[in-house]
């Protein structure tokens, strides 16, 4: 069975707020869904099944319940971390498919800016790792300096991506970082992880995210353009008791490919792609195990503006990306899927917007790279 284009994204919402000390996690879970379904013309009522991670307070179940979701049928509450929302976009299609749902709704909020949430061991080994006290700038560091090792990147490499995102987050009024960079200025900013800079890292902000999707039937029906989900898969990466770990690869390089067979598309066809940026090393490596270049040679494809919109030949992360505009509860999958939908739609911003944009990757990579993650990629296409 395929879920290709068994469902499409109806309606999307993401919070305009990145600093929000005075509403609740709770508040910022019910504005988002309530913006989405509006955007969809739908309503609570409507939905009959409910996405979401372990952000939602209380879990799905609590949130559910929250949200007032009384017509439920499916509910599903897996988490990836930040590739949570990605991997749900297939979750979600699945069961529309299988006519577990026919509206699903899907949310992501968090306050890390206001309320940081605490740090939490995870895996069988974490108790001895945490001995160690690694965090995800210093983690995602290791990452950064093999690759260098290997393949000769370096900071001005890596500092492209963030110049590409600083581009495009001056044409976005919510972005958390809106000044246009250059390589100097990021490779001049403070050291937090040799060899990552402070602009080498993604904003911590609140707020959040949802996106709807239903039946293509239903979705026909309704005010938006056809924005269908052609393929998807998810996948993880960890230690696996010290075998074959590989720390400039991602779970990417095993699920991008099946994602793009399923959606039987070639991967030159691509005309925008959404890349999950928690760091800008987070992107390189993604955008090689896509196999957008060969591996090790990311550095030299993301140089000179070739991620900038209508400069370079891989528009990526209009909105600013988790790098410049919004990272809500340190997961950036849900944003990612949010302005895919919009340069499918067309409405991005006229400056950042890819023209006759009809096919979108969308990639996620939760928790921790360089220990275990999660990888999710989708791709989407406007529909007729």
């Amino acid at each position: 069975m395929t879920i290709r284009k068994q469902a499409a994204i109806v309606g999307i919402h993401e919070h305009p707020l990145r600093h929000a000390p005075d509403k609740s996690v709770w508040q910022l879970h019910f504005e988002v869904a309530r913006g989405a379904l509006a955007d969809a013309g739908l309503s609570f009522a409507d939905v009959d099944g409910y996405f979401c991670g372990n952000d939602a307070t209380g879990g799905g179940l609590a949130m559910a319940d929250y949200l007032g979701l009384r017509r439920l049928r499916h509910l599903d509450s897996t988490d990836m971390g930040g590739a949570t929302y990605v991997m749900h976009l297939a979750h979600a299609a699945e069961a529309i498919a299988m006519g577990k749902c026919r509206v699903a709704l899907c949310t992501l909020a968090g306050k890390p800016r206001t309320a940081p949430p605490p740090v939490v061991v995870r895996g069988a080994e974490g108790s001895y790792e945490a001995e160690y006290q690694g965090s995800p700038p210093n983690l995602y560091a290791l990452a950064a300096r093999r690759h260098m090792h290997e393949f000769g990147t370096t900071s001005e490499d890596l500092a492209w991506i963030k110049v590409a995102a600083s581009h495009h987050a001056q044409h976005n009024p919510n972005a958390f970082l809106r000044n246009v960079l250059t390589v100097e200025d990021v490779v001049n900013s403070p050291m937090v992880a040799d060899p990552l800079h402070r602009m080498d890292c993604c904003v911590v902000t609140d707020g959040g995210g949802a996106f709807v999707m239903t039946t293509p039937e239903i979705a026909r029906e309704l005010r938006k353009p056809l924005v269908s989900l052609l393929g998807a898969a998810e996948t993880v990466g960890g230690q696996f008791g010290g075998h074959g770990i590989d720390l400039t690869r991602s779970g990417i390089a095993d699920c991008g490919p099946r994602a793009i067979e399923e959606a039987d598309i070639a991967l030159s066809d691509i005309k925008y792609a959404s890349i999950y940026d928690s760091f800008t090393i987070t992107a390189l490596i993604q955008i090689e195990d896509m196999g957008f270049c060969e591996k090790g040679k990311g550095g030299a494809f993301v140089r000179d503006g070739n991620l900038i919109s209508g400069i370079g030949r891989l528009p990526f992360n209009t909105d600013g990306g988790g790098l410049c505009s919004n990272h809500p509860q340190n997961r950036g999958g849900m944003t990612k899927v949010l302005e895919a939908v919009r340069q499918l739609r067309g409405e991005a911003h006229p400056a950042v917007q890819v023209p006759n944009c009809d096919l979108a990757l969308v990639t996620g990579v939760g928790n921790l790279l360089t220990v275990r993650h999660g990888a999710a990629a989708a791709i989407l296409e406007r529909s007729e």
